[in-house]
């Protein structure tokens, strides 16, 4: 993290803040923040949490450089510039495994340093957590839905160009099998996958034509949209083109449920009882679901996937719970915050399901038992990563345990209650 994206990652009510401590003496005591979700949006059951490789490689780079503290003359004193100067996070953070579920109350994220290392943070967390968990949980309740089938993310004309690679890597952590996004390769070593667009069909003279150039140059297991005029016809032209051994044929408009069961019939007639069938459209969770029972092969998501479908952010706050180790908590109306620094374990059946979500202050009395799992992780120590980080691989194996562990009621698409309740112990 280099340049000017530094000072754009922080805020000025943060860097208020900040001055205003500097100048009262405040700003060596001693603090805990913590990030958490208040409630899941829109009724869901649970969340995933997203982007804490990203987060954690962030604060351990995070400085204010040259330009950075030229574009801050003006906006706090020279003592906070001074201090921003040699500005380099020293503390501790705990916190969620990157896909590991979530719920209300969860404690995600643990600052624990001086309250001027640790505020002018807050931007930084929360823009990477709320934006890749909210991707992450859209993108596994997806992956549910799919049931085994493969889905493509292909969002990236849909968004922030930055925020296409996060999306891609954050869909990818929760089992899609292929991102469109190059860049999201180059970064992540995601795999990527792609095929023509109706423009390269528009191109050509005739849809034989296009068909025939493509074949040529990528070979008969590439995937031929066929609905730039008439899905039949295309079809039948694809076969004609690529022989029975075509790869996949892509339907990207329409009924696509009764377009693909006409699909499948016409191409098992026609011998390509092996070519696969793509769907994609503004497809989301729901629709997925409903396609359940078609002969679809594969999914192709876009939009959705990048707004975290309806839920573009995880909602996710941090906030000031432990001053030099007393208690503090914001008591406003609705947003009321559980004092003192906290840690989680979840208590599953023997059979590994998931009973509750234990929220426990760090000193309570609590009986642990035999099925229990500890949460929290150590994810910075001294301001740099604690130890080997988990591999990508490793995060999306992290989701998919956590969602075998839900009671089968906390998969359903319908909005409902957190899958598992959260139960707070305070002594």
């Amino acid at each position: 993290m280099t340049g000017t994206s530094t000072a754009l990652l922080t805020d000025h009510y943060e860097l208020t803040m900040l001055a205003a401590a500097l100048a009262d003496g405040t700003a060596d005591r001693s603090c805990v923040f913590e990030t958490f979700a208040r409630r899941l949006p829109g009724g869901r059951r649970y969340g995933v949490v997203g982007g804490t490789g990203r987060v954690v490689e962030a604060i351990s780079r995070f400085t204010f450089g040259e330009a950075e503290l030229a574009q801050l003359s003006g906006v706090v004193d020279q003592a906070t510039l001074d201090w921003l100067a040699g500005y380099r996070f020293t503390g501790d953070v705990d916190g969620y495994a990157e896909g590991e579920l979530y719920f209300p109350g969860s404690p995600l994220f643990t600052v624990r340093g001086t309250f001027a290392e640790a505020v002018v943070l807050e931007t930084l967390v929360l823009s990477i957590l709320n934006h890749d968990s909210a991707i992450v949980s859209a993108a596994a309740r997806m992956v549910s839905a799919a049931n085994g089938r493969p889905i493509i993310e292909m969002g990236g004309r849909r968004t922030h160009e930055e925020a296409a690679v996060a999306s891609a890597r954050a869909a990818y952590l929760a089992g899609f099998a292929t991102t469109s996004n190059l860049e999201a390769k180059r970064r992540y070593g995601i795999p990527t996958a792609g095929t023509c667009a109706h423009a390269f069909t528009l191109l050509h003279d005739s849809e034989h034509a296009a068909f025939t150039a493509q074949v040529e140059a990528l070979g008969t297991d590439t995937t031929l949209l066929v609905d730039t005029y008439d899905i039949t016809a295309g079809i039948e032209t694809a076969i004609e083109v690529a022989g029975p051994g075509l790869g996949a044929i892509r339907i990207d408009s329409g009924d696509v449920g009764v377009l693909a069961r006409q699909a499948r019939q016409q191409l098992d007639s026609l011998g390509a009882k092996n070519t696969r069938i793509v769907v994609s459209g503004d497809l989301d969770e729901y629709a997925i679901a409903a396609l359940r029972a078609e002969p679809v092969d594969a999914y192709g998501v876009g939009t959705s996937l990048v707004t975290g479908s309806g839920s573009p952010t995880a909602g996710m706050v941090y906030k000031l719970v432990e001053v030099d180790g007393r208690p503090v908590a914001k008591r406003s109306s609705h947003k009321e915050s559980k004092a003192g620094r906290k840690a989680a374990l979840r208590r599953h059946k023997p059979t590994g399901t998931a009973l509750e979500e234990v929220v426990y202050v760090v000193g309570a009395t609590l009986e642990e038992g035999p099925h229990d799992r500890q949460l929290q992780v150590p994810l910075l120590r001294g301001g740099q990563p604690a130890g080997e980080p988990p591999s990508l691989e490793q995060s999306r194996q992290r989701v998919r345990d956590g969602l075998v562990s839900l009671p089968w009621e906390g998969l359903k698409l319908s909005q409902g209650e957190p899958a598992i309740p959260t139960v707070y112990v305070e002594k």
